[in-house]
């Protein structure tokens, strides 16, 4: 499953829609397209469907659907979120989620639905476990375990969150970096994820890391507010950890999401619930990749809410594959054409702005 901005198409010749950009306010803002509340999408996919019982085991079965996407993969977040969701609405009234650990084990088909079976493994005096798994047409997309507890009184340490960083307030959003791209993947990145996504170093959706270090940090919250149930509030940030994770091993190595020939996505994601917060509110999601090998890169994340509290740890192996030998050679000859091509396209856009 891949991130959401991890497939942009290269540049094939003078007529591909990526060269073509033409900034928000010259084409009109927000496109007639993009839902006006994107969240919206987002409590459509956490509203699952109940599903009659599984016919052998009796086990309960729940079924959601995906938003038309571009390329026609499901997002990994969603898959994520969806399956906590199915597994909450199994568990004690009271027992938020605490950690999750799951496999993405064949991509899913955003216009098939997704049927989530939840199987208890245990349901103790304060911990319960679920393992829940999601198929289409019969096979499984994703595996998944979760553990839920009854809050608790006890030891309480964290992590310092970094001091210093910019307000995401003052940070361009999305749509003011790609949004007057004519690519329906930097349109849809742009315009219809339920987060406002906003990045402390320069973003990697178009233009690789000038720095080059394991690293990576954003602000994000949804657009509009939640309810109070707790339980869509972890599903909604386990939804939105998927996002940049594997942003700081891209960094590390000079690569963009626009890299020519580039093939990523998620192999599995485990995440840990350490304080109750709100994704309505604005957090942090600081990351760092300790390590890529192998066609793999690991990325660790930490979610700090404004005032400093970590709310949450991450961590995510994606496959990530380059191409090689003559492909790599024709990769950057096509990367470098794309990059110049960007930089002729912007330099228009400001002439024609600065006419206006």
């Amino acid at each position: 499953m891949s991130s959401p901005s991890s497939r942009i198409d290269p540049v094939g010749s003078s007529e591909d829609p990526l060269i073509e950009r033409h900034s928000p306010a010259a084409t009109g803002g927000r496109p007639a397209s993009a839902p006006e509340d994107p969240t919206d999408l987002l409590r459509g996919i956490l509203s699952l469907e109940a599903d009659a019982p599984h016919p052998q085991t009796g086990e309960p079965r729940f079924v959601g659907t995906t938003p038309p996407q571009t390329g026609g993969r499901v997002f990994g977040g969603q898959v994520l979120a969806q399956c906590l969701a199915a597994a909450g609405r199994t568990t004690p009234e009271g027992r938020p989620v605490h950690s999750l650990h799951g496999y993405f084990i064949r991509p899913g088909d955003a216009l098939v639905p997704i049927t989530f079976t939840v199987e208890t493994l245990r349901d103790g005096r304060s911990f319960s476990a679920r393992r829940v798994l999601a198929s289409q047409n019969e096979k499984a997309i994703m595996a998944l375990t979760c553990s839920f507890q009854q809050p608790a009184e006890g030891l309480d340490h964290q992590i310092t969150m970094p001091e210093g960083l910019p307000d995401p307030e003052s940070l361009p959003t999305t749509a003011d970096l790609v949004g007057g791209y004519r690519h329906p993947v930097l349109q849809e990145v742009a315009w219809s994820r339920p987060f406002d996504v906003r990045h402390v170093d320069p973003a990697l959706y178009v233009d690789a890391a000038a720095d080059q270090r394991p690293t990576n940090m954003v602000w994000m919250k949804t657009f509009s507010r939640l309810s109070d149930d707790v339980h869509m509030h972890r599903a909604a940030l386990t939804y939105a950890s998927d996002y940049t994770l594997l942003e700081p091993v891209l960094r590390q190595h000079g690569v963009a999401w626009s890299q020519p020939g580039m093939s990523v996505a998620s192999l599995d994601h485990a995440m840990w619930f350490h304080r109750d917060t709100r994704v309505d509110d604005w957090l942090l999601y600081m990351q760092t990749s300790p390590s890529a090998q192998n066609a793999r890169g690991l990325g660790q994340g930490h979610v700090f809410t404004r005032d400093g509290r970590l709310v949450a740890t991450v961590a995510q192996e994606g496959m990530l594959r380059l191409p090689t030998g003559m492909q790599g050679a024709t990769s950057r000859v096509q990367g470098a054409a794309l990059n110049t091509a960007l930089k002729i396209m912007r330099r228009r856009t400001w002439r024609r702005s600065r006419r206006r």
